[in-house]
């Protein structure tokens, strides 16, 4: 019997409530999610070693916020190789367009999206690049 590829992804984002559903959700899908709280903790993982097949980044989060992550991420080389979605309450045009711009591979608001949802959104994009 064929295994079935277990997907590793890593959620940045500070709302350990949020965090905890979508942990669920994912493990539930066969999908193991790390979590880190900053991008301080997200560099670190990287730069270690540790191959997410995604990036889920909240932008509301302290010290560096999601777009700055993401700018640092590009600027280091950190995970030109790993598709970044950004999850979000921020449904404003300025940071959808500067997300973009810094070539995520989605853009989620949370409000408008089910846990499920984002699940499924979120497998679409990781079996889309590969």
């Amino acid at each position: 019997m064929a295994e079935e590829k277990v997907y590793k992804i890593i959620i940045v984002d500070d709302d350990d409530f949020l965090v905890d559903m979508y942990v669920t959700k994912f493990a539930n899908a066969g999908v193991s999610a790390d979590t880190c709280k900053s991008g301080g903790t997200l560099f670190e993982k990287l730069k270690s070693g540790v191959k997410p097949n995604l990036i889920l980044l909240d932008i509301v989060i302290p010290v560096m916020n999601g777009i700055e992550i993401l700018k640092e991420l590009r600027k280091e080389k950190l995970a030109d190789d790993v598709p970044i979605v950004m999850l979000t309450n921020q449904n404003d045009d300025k940071n959808l367009a500067e997300a973009k711009a810094l070539g995520v591979s989605g853009y989620i608001v949370k409000s408008a999206a089910t846990p499920s949802e984002v699940v499924i959104e979120v497998m679409k994009i990781i079996k889309n690049e590969k």
